[in-house]
């Protein structure tokens, strides 16, 4: 019998050893269930052939060729990505919408002897279901933003607050991207990826206890923060981070050392700010730059940029700060001081 899922939990909670995604790499590579396993049956330019053949020839040609490479590549998968599963196994497969692909090869691991099943409607299914979740329905959590000026180590305080028990969701980690200016990690997920992962963190929260997730802009890097979130960030209350500038420029030192080491990058990066901070500021930002003095160029980029940004940003959203969380400092003990101040807070919120 197929899978039918009627929520995201019911399909993440699927109970199968083994998700196989036989979807082409390309499919694979910009989104899929997560946990999921890739074992394409038609590659990426064999997908492209046979939907030409579909188009410009016949739908009977292309079912006919099509099959033929599904059977050759699902051969080559049981003789070795599969071939050490013995008779108990029981896989779930899924394509695109639940239809040949996925359906010939459940078929074929059936008939081996394994206890295999399809999504039914395929992955179109499963983006459906998260969709839903993120894009067209309130989320049923109580959030909590973490707030604070760059540099007050809010992102470094989540798995510490994790380690305590607090519900939290990363979302620069799930971005890879540290949501300023500066913030790059690498490359980004894509927006349906980042998706998935958002949303197999929230089917593991429990709705009676609220949420941390830090304060961010409605865009992280390239990536959106889907509606439903958005909508509950907003009206989140917040608990408010602050320190020293001197400590917040030693941590900005040390978290952001790739990009202030990395001159061409960081001069590209500064460009677009003569927009908004006037070019005789960013040439003076190049200059220290250009000098090697990272630590006057932090200082005066958080002086004469990200603080005048979250200044204003604050007076436009007002939020309601319920707590304020003074660290003295920014080393591993002191961001274990905050942390259980912080914990604190929200366990009252949680009484």
């Amino acid at each position: 019998m197929p899978l039918i899922p009627s929520s995201l939990n019911d399909l993440l909670d699927h109970g199968f050893d083994t998700v196989i995604d036989v979807r082409s790499p390309a499919e694979f590579a910009e989104d899929h269930v997560p946990g999921a396993i890739n074992l394409p049956v038609l590659d990426n330019e064999e997908r492209a052939r046979v939907g030409t053949i579909y188009k410009q020839v016949s739908p009977f040609d292309a079912r006919k060729i099509g099959a033929a490479l599904v059977f050759r590549n699902a051969a080559n998968h049981i003789e070795t990505s599969l071939s050490h599963h013995d008779g108990g196994w029981r896989p779930l497969v899924y394509c695109w919408r639940g239809g040949q692909r996925s359906g010939s090869f459940a078929w074929l691991l059936k008939e081996i002897g394994w206890r295999s099943d399809v999504v039914q409607g395929g992955y179109k299914t499963y983006r459906r279901l998260v969709v839903e979740m993120l894009h067209d329905q309130a989320l049923p959590f109580r959030f909590v933003q973490l707030g604070g000026y760059t540099g007050t180590a809010k992102t470094e305080l989540l798995p510490l607050l994790a380690a305590r028990g607090v519900q939290v969701i990363d979302l620069e980690g799930l971005a890879n991207h540290r949501g300023s200016l500066l913030g790059s990690m690498g490359e980004q997920p894509s927006q349906k990826a980042f998706e998935s992962a958002l949303a197999r963190v929230l089917c593991r929260l429990d709705p009676g206890r609220p949420v941390l997730v830090e304060a961010e802009s409605s865009k992280i890097g390239q990536i959106l923060v889907p509606p439903s979130l958005w909508d509950g960030m907003k009206v989140a209350p917040w608990i408010e981070v602050t320190a020293p500038l001197e400590a917040r420029t030693e941590y900005l030192l040390r978290a952001y050392d790739d990009i202030l080491s990395d001159r061409p990058r960081l001069h590209a990066r500064l460009a677009p700010l003569k927009a908004h901070r006037g070019e005789a500021l960013v040439a003076q930002w190049i200059g220290l730059s250009a000098a090697g003095d990272k630590r006057a160029l932090t200082r005066s980029l958080m002086e004469d940029h990200y603080d005048l940004a979250y200044a204003k940003s604050m007076k436009a959203m007002a939020p309601h700060v319920i707590a304020q969380v003074a660290a003295d400092g920014l080393t591993p003990a002191h961001l274990e001081h905050v942390a259980a101040q912080v914990a604190a807070v929200l366990q009252a919120i949680e009484i």
